[in-house]
């Protein structure tokens, strides 16, 4: 049964480690994940951009999709099925109307007055149907759906408004981290995370953790960090693999063996961050 996100990350900032938010992009990526997060026995976060709803067939076919699997895969473990960056209040309440158990309102974009008055019809609208909210406060910059944009960071001040006047389940301050792939070494402001963290009652969420080392993903979840978004390490591991394969097998034209070729290689790092997360049931 998907689930919203409320108990898993709880139980995270509870018990000090992270829930992967793994994005999906097609029927295959999703049965991967399910897989490997089934056999694992961890909670997981499948994320959805808009642009990969789209390119899916709209909201209704990604939870009909998910659903499917979920069954005929027998999954057992916590799913929350939750759109990632929902642009627009209109966005998130058609895909909450579809079946997801979540959304992100990213309406970092607007001054922090314009970004509270979004945040909380969503929440409103949300809370009604059970299905948890994200927000954004500062602004996650670097590459996401194409589109590029710069990082402002938040204070503590302004995650502290944008809680207090939305009522929202998880917020993403932006803290140095990027989308997409990093240019140069991360730079995450970890002092200022530890204090939202000490200050606020809702779980933290870190984007762009793709190309964040190690050591500093263990800090950001020691800082409060209870759900870390991973989209494009995934898709870098899988079309590497593909690539490979296509390279020393040019006769096949077989998309089932070409897309399937990536399989190993993405359940592989899946495993790896899993591990790194600490994740548990």
């Amino acid at each position: 049964m998907l689930v919203n996100f409320n108990e898993m990350l709880m139980n995270a900032k509870k018990g000090k480690y992270a829930v992967p938010h793994l994005n999906i992009n097609n029927l295959e990526w999703t049965k991967y994940i399910l897989e490997k997060c089934n056999e694992l026995q961890v909670p997981v976060i499948l994320g959805v951009s808009e642009g990969a709803a789209k390119y899916m067939g709209g909201y209704d076919a990604v939870v009909g999709m998910v659903k499917g699997l979920m069954k005929d895969l027998n999954v057992t473990i916590p799913v929350c099925l939750h759109v990632d960056h929902g642009s627009t209040k209109e966005a998130c309440i058609k895909a909450i109307d579809a079946g997801f158990t979540s959304v992100m309102i990213d309406a970092s974009r607007h001054e922090l007055e314009e970004n509270i008055r979004i945040t909380k019809e969503v929440v409103d609208y949300a809370h009604e149907r059970g299905v948890s909210v994200e927000a954004e406060v500062g602004h996650i910059g670097g590459t996401e759906d194409n589109i590029t944009s710069t990082s402002t960071n938040a204070t503590l001040d302004d995650c502290l408004t944008l809680y207090k006047n939305t009522g929202i389940d998880s917020l993403a301050p932006a803290l140095g981290s990027v989308h997409g792939f990093y240019k140069g070494e991360p730079n995450l402001d970890f002092e200022t995370m530890a204090v939202i963290n000490e200050n606020l009652p809702i779980p933290l969420v870190l984007h762009g953790g793709t190309g964040i080392p190690d050591d500093k993903i263990k800090k950001a979840i020691s800082c409060g960090i209870s759900k870390i978004n991973i989209n494009t390490e995934l898709q870098s591991v899988w079309s590497k693999a593909v690539r490979k394969f296509l390279d020393e097998n040019k006769e096949v034209y077989d998309p089932r063996k070409i897309i399937g070729s990536g399989e190993a290689a993405m359940k592989n790092r899946i495993a790896e961050i899993v591990t790194l997360f600490g994740t548990k049931l």
